[in-house]
């Protein structure tokens, strides 16, 4: 009925919890990009199927879980490590969303956790991704950013109103600056994959192009429009990470820096 798919690399902090919220009933796939602590042998001893695969982007590693991990369940559930699905969810998944046959994929929302606390305002809620998809007539490409993943529009979309908690980040900074100024590499060139399905997001960030105006307008929509201030310390923690990577986007297109 599903599998659950949970990409991984050096996840030892996160998968114990992450592993623990997934119904015994499922099975699990873990695809594995090169650990080099714990992480598989947390997930050998929790049963899981283990596949590595060198991280070739989120849309294709996804693809390699589809096509090449031998699952033979009509729907598969991806998960990311730091991310919990609540027993709603897969209540409401058995409860009739499992026999559909009019959906391809299921767009699911997310809250955000940073330090452990709840982000009720500062992302721009509701955030949507490709989550729950049939196996069969499902795939992904790379989005609009290059780095992360959209499906074709040939897919018939469906939306989930139970949300996954995704707690992003816990404090560790620079790592989290290291990680993210490959990702802002990536986004220097705005590109549409032709044929692939857009969130409003996407298109307004394609449209804005790379001004500078930008990274001004990221803190005002996380910490002004959306009310980040209401998070409090933690509203303007993410808002001032979030600036920073657009910054991060800017200079380096600037320097005509682009990923390989």
């Amino acid at each position: 009925m599903l599998t659950v798919v949970i990409l991984t690399k050096n996840e030892e902090a996160n998968l114990p919890r992450c592993l623990a919220a997934i119904p015994e009933r499922y099975p699990i796939v873990v695809v594995d990009s090169g650990s080099t602590d714990d992480t598989v042998a947390i997930a050998k001893s929790r049963g899981c199927g283990i596949y590595t695969n060198p991280w070739p982007g989120f849309a294709e590693q996804r693809n390699f879980a589809i096509r090449q991990c031998n699952i033979s369940t009509a729907w598969i559930l991806f998960v990311d490590a730091d991310e919990i699905y609540p027993q709603t969810f897969y209540d409401w998944f058995e409860s009739g969303m499992a026999e559909s046959d009019s959906i391809d994929v299921v767009m699911v929302p997310s809250i955000l956790y940073l330090r452990g606390k709840r982000l009720n305002h500062a992302p721009g809620y509701p955030i949507y991704h490709p989550r729950l998809v049939r196996r069969e007539t499902a795939g992904f490409v790379r989005n609009h950013t290059g780095h992360g993943e959209a499906v074709m529009n040939t897919c018939r979309i469906g939306y989930s109103a139970i949300p996954y908690e995704h707690y992003f980040y816990h404090g560790e900074i620079i790592e989290w600056m290291h990680k993210h100024v490959d990702k802002a590499a990536q986004e220097v060139q705005l590109q549409p994959t032709a044929g692939a399905v857009m969130t409003r997001r996407g298109r307004l960030s394609v449209l804005w192009g790379r001004s500078w105006l930008r990274i001004l307008a990221r803190f005002l929509y996380h910490f002004i429009l959306r009310s980040g201030f209401r998070d409090g310390f933690a509203g303007l923690e993410f808002a001032l990470m979030f600036t920073w990577y657009e910054a991060a986007i800017y200079l380096q297109a600037k320097a005509g820096i682009q990923a390989r």
